[in-house]
Formats: structure tokens, C-alpha cells, sequence
């Protein structure tokens, strides 16, 4: 018989001598193997998956407690010299096991998991206080019997070191056990350098979109403050930008805008837009809406910027009181707050967005403002959330800019920033103006 038949031969035509009790029990072990290899893989996508380094280090934990079966896991990642433990996760632990453990400090590497940091070979241990490197357990600790750790290597070098603790069976940890962590070990690095990679790449766009956000001049005797807060997707670079400025009639210019984009092309051309913008706004003494269109023209005639909504306001004085002045080119209506808390949003024809048709008009709008009324405007960033309409965004925003009318303008801007409605998919910005208690400032 050739030999490729006779890996297809039935059970009938086995040797006499085959004992088909064993075959079984090698069936059932290639079918745990089959399982536990499929419950690998799954498990190394789910990792891979997250980008949050605190999230995907619990994740890595918890991934290995359910493959192998161990009632406990932790993380342990070692400092800048590969010495100690800069920080320890632990899973597995019931609340009052925590509770027990408090005022404790977490472990810095001494005992077993010293002898892990010091010897980054994969180590199983059956009876963990008999061991002669056995440090012990600090009080309260929860008693623990048999140890499998294994070295998180990223790029070439230890980052950490999984352990996991008591098999829920009551068996110590076997070979499989160990192959099992160790390949999931080798997953981990990867997901902890993509991670790490996520965190420099957000960083580096935040202090970009930073760089090219301006500091808020003195503007006395109003009162000014703006929050940037990025998007939470990886390397999203926004196009929202705000500027506010002292104009030589005496008003106080301002303005917030989003092109649109989240890439390097988005972040120049709200720089570009903004420089215009300014030197737009201080040079001409017409109302926002002519000042938007010079720029609308400008931008069509020079660049080949992506379109772009903006809010154009002037504050100007008016015998003893205030006015506001503004422009909108279809960018959200600004939101009033006066002393008292009330709110009120200036809806009114947003025009089109910078980038349309430079040959429509563009609409002017005027409100009288009370000594005190701070003037709030903000990019859809910080409303839009795909499980909510435009408008519940807008009443949660003002709902909050109301309870904390009274707070200072750089605290009301971080507050909303914190509690915006939205879902954080997109980069947001918030500007606010005050006009002065006293009329006659």
C-alpha cells in the first residue's frame, strides 16, 4: 500500500495491536491543541487591536488568564535601568483581596520576579514558597502556590515581564502552558510597540497643531480664553483654529474655524488661513462679512486650500454697552451666556463655507451684549456624535456653559472641553470672549 494510503485507512485496518482507548485520548489531546491554538490566534488579534498602552497591557493579562486557565495574572514593567518594576498591573484579585492589600506597595522585583528580571528565560514553579529565591507575600496578600512567567521583549529589549499564578484546575503549569505564554509574549511586544508608537505619533500631531495655534494676546479690558483639545484617532492632525485680537478702532476682533481634513494639508491651511485672516481683520474697517469674502477671494486667487467654515465677530463698544458683529461662513452659531446663566445660541444664515462660491453674498449679523456677556465659540468637534442629533449637542453644551457662568473664562473653556457632548472623533476648539463688568470700561 503506498504510504499516502495508508494515513486514510479505517480503523478496522489498524494493526491488531492498536489500542483504541489510546488513540482516543491522542484525538482528544490533538483536539485541545486545535482549540487552544484557535483561542491563540484570536487572542492575539484582540491585542492587537487596542492602542491604548494601559489598555493594552491589562488586555495582554487578562488574555493569558483565559488561554491558560490561571486564577491570577499581573504585568510587571521594568524601569529605565532593567533593575525593578516601575509598575505592576494585577488581575484576578476580588475586591476584598484588594481592600486586604491596601497600604501595601506594589512589588519592585525582588524573589521570584527578580530572578524573572535577572534571568529572562521562561521560569514555572510548583510550590512558590518552598523556592529558595521565594521572597514571600506582603500582608493581606492572597496565598498563591505555583508561578509561569515569561520576558515581554520590544525591539530586542525586556519591557516586562507576565506571570500568572494557580491554574483553576488545581495542576501545575505544564510545558504546553509555557508555549503557549511564551508565544503570546512575543504577540505582546508587538501590540506594546504599536502602542508606543501610537502615543509618540498623537503626541508629535498634538504639539504640531499646538505649534500653530496662537497665545491669545493681552486684550484688556476684556476678558479672553481658548481650549484645543486633538482628536483621539492616531496621527489625526485638525484644521480648527481660533485667534482673537485688539483692532485699532477699539473692537475686539475674534475668530474660530475648521478646514476641512485631518491631515499635514488640513494643519497648513489653517495656518495659512488664520495669517490672512489677521492681517485681513486688522487692516480693513468693514464689517466680518466683507472681511470673509476678501479672504474667500484671496484664498481662491493664491492656494488651493480645502474648504473651510469659520465665525468672524467684532466686539465694539456702544455707548456705555457693547455690540456684537458677526459673520458666519457655515460654521455653528456662536452661544451667548450672560451673568446670570441664561444662554441663548445666535442662529441666523450661516453663508457658505469659505472655499464654495466666492460669488454669493455673505450675511452680517448685530446683538446687542450686557456688560458681563461672555461670547462662546467653538468647532462641531466639540457637539457631533453619531448617536445624537446636531442639536442635543448643542443643549448639553449650553447646559453646562449655564451651571458655571460664573467661573473664570479659562476654567469655563476647560469644563467644556472636558464634559462636550461629542465623541471625540474629531479635534476641537473653544473661544470665549467677556465683555467688561463695568460699561465704561
Amino acid at each position: 500500500m503506498p504510504p499516502a494510503a495508508a494515513s486514510h485507512r479505517p480503523l478496522s485496518a489498524l494493526p491488531p495491536d492498536a489500542d483504541p482507548g489510546r488513540l482516543g485520548e491522542q484525538l482528544e489531546a490533538l483536539t485541545r491543541a486545535q482549540e487552544r491554538l484557535r483561542g491563540l490566534l484570536e487572542a492575539v488579534l484582540a491585542i492587537s487591536r487596542e492602542l491604548e498602552l494601559p489598555v493594552v497591557l491589562r488586555r495582554i493579562v487578562s488574555t493569558a488568564m483565559e488561554l491558560i486557565g490561571a486564577r491570577y495574572g499581573a504585568m510587571g514593567v521594568l524601569d529605565e535601568d532593567g533593575e525593578g518594576l516601575s509598575e505592576f498591573i494585577p488581575l484576578g484579585l476580588e475586591e476584598q483581596e484588594y481592600a486586604d492589600l491596601a497600604g501595601s506597595e506594589f512589588p519592585h522585583g525582588r524573589g521570584l520576579l527578580g530572578h524573572l528580571i535577572h534571568h529572562p528565560e521562561p521560569l514555572r514553579v510548583d510550590d512558590i514558597p518552598g523556592h529558595p529565591e521565594s521572597a514571600g507575600f506582603p500582608p493581606g496578600h492572597p496565598p498563591m502556590r505555583t508561578l509561569l512567567g515569561v520576558a515581554v521583549q520590544v525591539r530586542d529589549r525586556v519591557y516586562g515581564n507576565l506571570y500568572l499564578s494557580d491554574r483553576r484546575d488545581g495542576l501545575p503549569f505544564d510545558a504546553q502552558d509555557e508555549a503557549v505564554l511564551v508565544a503570546l509574549a512575543g504577540a505582546a511586544g508587538v501590540a506594546i510597540e504599536n502602542a508606543r508608537l501610537y502615543q509618540q505619533v498623537r503626541a508629535g500631531a498634538e504639539q504640531f497643531q499646538r505649534l500653530l495655534l496662537p497665545r491669545l494676546p493681552d486684550l484688556r479690558p476684556f476678558e479672553a480664553a481658548a481650549v484645543y483639545r486633538p482628536a483621539t484617532a492616531p496621527g489625526h492632525l485638525g484644521g480648527d483654529w481660533y485667534d482673537a485680537l485688539l483692532l485699532p478702532d477699539g473692537a475686539c476682533g475674534a475668530v474660530i474655524g475648521d478646514v476641512v481634513g485631518h491631515d499635514i494639508k488640513a494643519a497648513a491651511a489653517m495656518a495659512q488661513t488664520r495669517n490672512m485672516l489677521r492681517a485681513l481683520l486688522y487692516d480693513r474697517h468693514t464689517p466680518p462679512s466683507s472681511v470673509l469674502a476678501q479672504l474667500d477671494h484671496t484664498l481662491h486667487a493664491i492656494t488651493e486650500n480645502p474648504v473651510t467654515t469659520a465665525c468672524l465677530a467684532r466686539i465694539e463698544p456702544a455707548g456705555g454697552a457693547w455690540t456684537l458683529h458677526w459673520s458666519s461662513a457655515g460654521h455653528p452659531p456662536p452661544l451667548l451666556v450672560a451673568p446670570d446663566g441664561r444662554t441663548e445660541y445666535l442662529h441666523a444664515d450661516p453663508g457658505l463655507p469659505l472655499g464654495v462660491d466666492t460669488a454669493l453674498p455673505r450675511p452680517d449679523h448685530t446683538r446687542p451684549l450686557e456688560a458681563g456677556t461672555t461670547v462662546v465659540m467653538f468647532t462641531d468637534g466639540l457637539v457631533e456624535h453619531p448617536g445624537h442629533s446636531i442639536d442635543a449637542g448643542l443643549d448639553a453644551l449650553a447646559a453646562v456653559a449655564a451651571a458655571h457662568a460664573g467661573l473664570p473664562l479659562d476654567r469655563l473653556c476647560e469644563l467644556l472641553a472636558d464634559r462636550h457632548p461629542s465623541d471625540g472623533h474629531d479635534d476641537m476648539a473653544v473661544l470665549a470672549l467677556r465683555t467688561p463688568s463695568d460699561p465704561h470700561a
